[in-house]
């Protein structure tokens, strides 16, 4: 039996990629073991979002080939798409694959293509009429909650982003094929299921009538069973009224939104290209949280864009300070060769990258206890993920960790609790009798 290794980094949807190309293998025969293993084959899925993911992304390319040198290495993701010819010259790399033709990674390697020898290379522009195939699944994944790819590409085209250039346009999966998946995937025992895509929230854009709500409306119908839909990250304009008030009523909806917001300066979110304010941001999170009781709600935020000023950051620190936030995603800006931001004028220092990120990773800090020990005598129905000596950990539906104690192994199933008490970034509960 031969060995595969993995290695994945970056987004959510990069892992669901690796899993279908996994299950494919193991199909084939392959068994998969760790990375730091010996393997005959090593499938690196990369990412180019930063030039730390650049960096990490080659590191792991050579210690795949410094633990076996006769192994094959194939390496895939934006990276490989971004630049497959200087991938494809590193010795001992076998194979590069662009993100078109990733899924096809198992059918080329059972094929003995003759593409897999050293500086193969696969890579063809990606258009918006290539369709989102389904993925069905012949084994359970290690984690408790399963995805759904249901949509890729973007055409925002933010002054800083590498994606759309590594993703190319966006396209979505048909909705009938999405409820298919997403029933297997409830016939294989998973209890949590999360929507994710590289612009989840443009869902349907290409399908007229469609829209993200109206997908989850149609799951939340035609599928029956115990479950929870989680939706990935949604920009602020796609969140529509009809998702919040699904949001709102629905409790096989999860009440929890990742929003991104990168900055709270007027001028800077002009700079990036983001198609909002920082008063829209504002009013729309606010109206959210009341909505939605309890909702966490999580953002992402860049400090160190070009131009940034004291008084940009500060604008951006008073703004996440005054909203109910439970987590706080924080990234220092990487120029990416290629986006228009890259070649700006009033390039950050380093130094003042790093003290600003770390005061809002203190904030982060301070917003996520705040958060916790308002869950305290709170109801939170808890999909348990681990059970050990006798103490059980799971996410609740607005994705706080919670660990309870129980004699019982229910990992994998939902569990009714009641929040008593916070051990630092866990709250601690009882189990509701």
């Amino acid at each position: 039996m031969k060995r595969v290794a993995f290695h994945t980094l970056g987004c959510k949807v990069n892992q669901v990629e690796t899993e279908q190309i996994k299950d494919e293998l193991i199909q084939k025969g392959y068994q998969v073991v760790d990375f730091s293993q010996p393997a005959d084959l090593y499938i690196i899925n990369t990412c180019t979002v930063t030039h730390v993911s650049d960096r990490k992304s080659r590191a792991v390319i050579r210690r795949a080939l410094r633990t076996n040198p006769e192994a094959t290495v194939v390496v895939t993701g934006c990276l490989a798409e971004l630049e497959p010819e200087k991938l494809a010259s590193m010795k001992g790399v076998n194979l590069v694959v662009g993100n078109r033709d990733k899924h096809r990674i198992a059918e080329i390697i059972d094929s003995q293509d003759e593409l897999l020898t050293n500086g193969g290379l696969i890579r063809e522009p990606i258009s918006s009429q290539d369709p989102l195939e389904p993925v069905y699944y012949h084994l359970h994944h290690e984690r408790t909650r399963a995805f759904v790819k249901i949509q890729d590409g973007c055409q925002s085209f933010c002054t800083y982003c590498i994606v759309p250039y590594t993703r190319g346009p966006e396209r979505s999966k048909d909705p009938d094929l999405v409820v298919k998946e997403f029933k297997q995937l409830i016939a294989m025992g998973y209890r949590e299921i999360v929507l994710t895509g590289i612009h989840t929230g443009q869902y349907g854009k290409a399908m007229p009538g469609w829209t993200l709500d109206r997908l989850v409306k149609k799951i939340l119908e035609e599928v029956g069973g115990e479950y929870r839909i989680r939706l990935s990250s949604i920009e602020l304009r796609e969140i529509s009224d009809q998702l919040i008030e699904l949001m709102r009523n629905e409790p096989r909806l999860c009440r929890h939104l990742h929003i991104p917001l990168q900055s709270g300066s007027d001028k800077v979110l002009k700079r990036m290209g983001r198609r909002y304010n920082r008063e829209e941001y504002r009013r729309r999170v606010l109206e959210t949280a009341e909505l939605v009781p309890d909702i966490g709600l999580a953002a992402d935020v860049m400090v160190g864009f070009p131009g940034e000023t004291e008084e940009d950051f500060a604008a951006t620190f008073q703004l996440l300070q005054d909203l109910p936030l439970l987590d706080l995603h924080v990234f220092k800006y990487s120029p990416r060769p290629g986006t228009p931001a890259a070649s700006f004028p009033d390039q950050v220092d380093e130094r003042v990258k790093n003290e600003r990120s770390s005061i809002l990773l203190d904030l982060a800090e301070q917003k996520h206890q705040a958060f916790l020990k308002k869950m305290i005598g709170k109801k939170l129905t808890v999909l348990v993920e681990s059970c050990q000596a006798a103490m059980c950990t799971g996410l609740s539906d607005n994705y706080i960790e919670v660990e309870f104690s129980s004699i019982y192994n229910l990992c994998g199933q939902f569990a009714e609790t009641i929040v008593n008490d916070i051990s630092q970034n866990r709250a601690v509960a009882i189990l509701k009798l």
